[in-house]
């Protein structure tokens, strides 16, 4: 009964977090609001989990129809490690690193890539939201006499997979290459508070979804499902946006961006 309602709960948030996008039966993408990159504000956003739940529910031939269409995604920079914002002589410097985002799924192995001109792993990533959802929990001895409590717990991880990162800056080993931007520091801004958003045309497949389960132990009680789950798309531009006031601090386009 428990796992019933939780499942209820968990079905009505998602709907929730669609918000005003249409229901995904329309069988179109009108969900996708139009984004523009001449702007000279930041674009409507799309919520990588509905826009990704929007698109799965979508039929296939449907679904074509996001081809090229342009979306505009926030990244995650709580969960990235490599991204730094800091104010130095009068200067806001941004960078994110991009070293270490290879997306590691078997469809993105090219064993055969050679080192010294391409990457073994094509396809990077950008990381666009976390969800935690508690499905319940359950009575079981994995230790012979000793009963536990269980939990169900599942995790989703929402990104953005691309393929033309080098469109941005030349292919390079450095730890630091990434998207880089200095511009004068807003006023009064001693501690930037920095957004950056993601602006990438969709292409086919659209998405992709892995998943991955651990089974609880005595040490460690918790059923642990990881489903990483991917947009798919050409990156055409990166942007900078104050967070204060939202005004877009640097556009790194593609084949434009310093390195």
């Amino acid at each position: 009964m428990k796992s019933q309602l939780l499942g209820k709960c968990y079905s009505a948030a998602l709907a929730a977090a669609f918000l005003c996008l249409p229901a995904a039966h329309a069988a179109d993408v009108s969900f996708l609001p139009p984004v523009d990159l001449s702007a000279s504000a930041a674009p409507s956003l799309i919520d990588a989990q509905a826009g990704f739940e929007a698109l799965a529910a979508l039929p296939a031939e449907a679904r074509t129809q996001a081809s090229g269409r342009l979306v505009a995604l926030e990244i995650d920079l709580a969960n990235s490690p490599g991204f730094s914002s800091e104010v130095v002589d009068g200067r806001l410097e941004m960078r994110y690193r991009m070293a270490f985002n290879n997306v590691a799924e078997g469809w993105n192995w090219y064993p055969q890539a050679d080192p010294q001109r391409e990457d073994y792993y094509r396809a990077k990533f950008l990381p666009l939201k976390s969800v935690m959802v508690e499905r319940g929990e359950y009575d079981n001895q994995d230790k012979i006499g000793e009963t536990q409590h269980m939990k169900v717990t599942w995790r989703y991880d929402y990104f953005l997979s691309f393929e033309n990162l080098y469109d941005f800056y030349p292919r390079a080993t450095d730890d630091d290459s990434g998207f880089a931007a200095s511009v004068t520091a807003p006023a009064g801004q001693g501690d930037a508070k920095v957004r950056m958003l993601a602006l990438a045309s969709l292409a086919d497949p659209y998405i992709s979804e892995s998943t991955t389960f651990w089974k609880a132990t005595y040490s460690k009680p918790t059923d642990f499902t990881l489903k990483k789950r991917y947009l798919i798309g050409r990156l055409e531009a990166v942007w900078f946006v104050d967070a204060a006031s939202g005004r877009v601090l640097a556009r790194l386009a593609r084949k434009t961006a310093a390195p």
